[in-house]
């Protein structure tokens, strides 16, 4: 284990703080719930990650899941580097968006019709406003520590940097949004089915992670979905999938391939970019035809459809078709969970591995972790000294105890195995 070089991040955070709130653009990136500051990364290819100060690092963040290639994939730098001859924005229509749209399509049999965006954030309140529009009801149901953005409504009891710094709540956000948020427990049956027992008739919409990514990874437990999907056909409600991160992710056709599920409306981001800013979200036709142009419910983005982004994530979706990489992400993710596992057990730290296929979380705690309550009971403490003692040793993890990591197909047996030494010697760390 050697001391990290961090004169130049030390000084790129000074100047940071001096022009941006936190130093960071994005809260978690502040590294504050691992006790140190944040490292500004220079270069990332494959599955390494190199900083300023020269320092590189196997890299399980990944940009938060999309980097499914690994980073700076070959083939979706030439088709950015030869987008971009083209010109960077029109604001107008192009065929790139058409055959972006029929790939998803291809994937999600679930998916009629789809509208682009340019984050998760925006595809999440978009298809909340058009449920709210079809249903002509008000209320929307979504679950503790799942997190679908920052817009106003849905930052009630979310994860992700809210968990982080023990804020279920935001500033600024007005009590009568917050009011047509309903938050139920992840994984709890009878609160959904008394929940549409008492207020069925006014709810617009469910929406949920199908497998949480942020409070840490957290997979739906046999039948919890499936009882979403009965509870909102029987009361007309529209089902949304919120799929930024396990579309494409957990399978070609995301987690509502894996679990055999059809919501209403999906929402994707992050890898349908290829790493390129984007979102979308889609549906049932009849839904979808209620957007303007064609129905009363606006949603617009000047840079909706950026070819830019459209073009890195055709490509990427491409090779994912083609390539099929899902049983080796499932093979690479299980050697690093056994790895982790034992490593934890030689030396008695008490951890619990919750993974579905290449994203996966260490908690902290002896109890299983299924939902926000349990989640929250996770030693994060520990988990700081855990994440650091793992930079020490090359290897850069998510700054929070409540995100994921994830595998890559560019994260070789060789990178995993280093990756697991390393977790040997950093559980030692912790226990001495």
């Amino acid at each position: 284990m050697s001391e990290l070089r961090t004169s130049k991040s030390s000084e790129l955070f000074r100047r940071a703080q001096r022009v941006i709130p936190g130093g960071v653009n994005s809260p978690v990136r502040a590294f504050r719930a691992v006790g140190r500051d944040p490292l500004f990364i220079k270069e990332a290819r494959g599955c390494t990650i190199t900083d300023t100060d020269g320092n590189q690092f196997i890299d399980y963040v990944g940009s938060w899941g999309p980097m499914i290639l690994g980073h700076a994939h070959p083939a979706v730098i030439e088709a950015i580097r030869e987008a971009a001859s083209r010109g960077t924005s029109y604001g107008a229509p192009t065929e790139l968006e058409i055959e972006l749209a029929e790939e998803i399509l291809l994937a999600f049999p679930s998916i009629e019709q789809v509208r682009l965006t340019s984050s998760g954030t925006e595809a999440a309140m978009s298809a909340i406003r058009l449920a709210r529009g079809f249903t002509g009801r008000d209320t929307v149901v979504k679950f503790e520590g799942c997190y679908h953005g920052h817009s106003d409504s849905l930052l009630v009891k979310a994860g992700s940097g809210l968990a982080t710094f023990a804020t279920p709540d935001s500033a600024g956000v007005p009590a009568d949004f917050a009011r047509h948020t309903l938050v139920l427990p992840f994984n709890d049956e009878e609160a959904v089915r008394e929940t549409f027992r008492q207020r069925g008739d006014e709810i617009a919409c469910v929406t949920i992670e199908p497998v949480a990514g942020n409070m840490g990874c957290v997979a739906p437990r046999g039948g919890f979905l499936e009882t979403l999907r009965e509870v909102t056909q029987q009361h007309g409600t529209l089902l949304i999938f919120d799929e930024v991160i396990t579309g494409f992710r957990v399978s070609l056709g995301g987690a509502q391939e894996l679990y055999g599920i059809k919501p209403d409306l999906t929402c994707l981001g992050k890898i349908i970019g290829g790493g390129l800013p984007v979102g979308a979200f889609g549906g049932r036709r009849d839904v979808m035809e209620r957007l303007a142009p064609l129905g009363q419910v606006y949603q617009a983005g000047t840079l909706s459809g950026n070819p830019l982004a459209v073009t890195a994530g055709l490509t990427m979706l491409r090779l994912l078709r083609e390539i099929d990489p899902y049983g080796e992400l499932e093979r690479r993710g299980a050697m690093l969970e056994r790895g982790l596992n034992d490593a934890a057990g030689e030396v008695g730290i008490e951890a619990t591995i919750n993974r579905v296929g290449s994203m996966m979380t260490t908690f902290f705690t002896t109890e299983p972790v299924t939902g926000w309550d349990s989640a929250k009971q996770a030693d994060t403490q520990v988990y700081g000294k855990f994440f650091r003692a793992m930079l020490d040793e090359g290897i850069y993890l998510a700054p929070s105890q409540f995100e994921c990591a994830f595998v890559s197909l560019a994260h070789t047996d060789e990178a995993i195995e280093k990756t697991i030494r390393a977790a040997q010697r950093a559980f030692r760390a912790i226990e001495g």
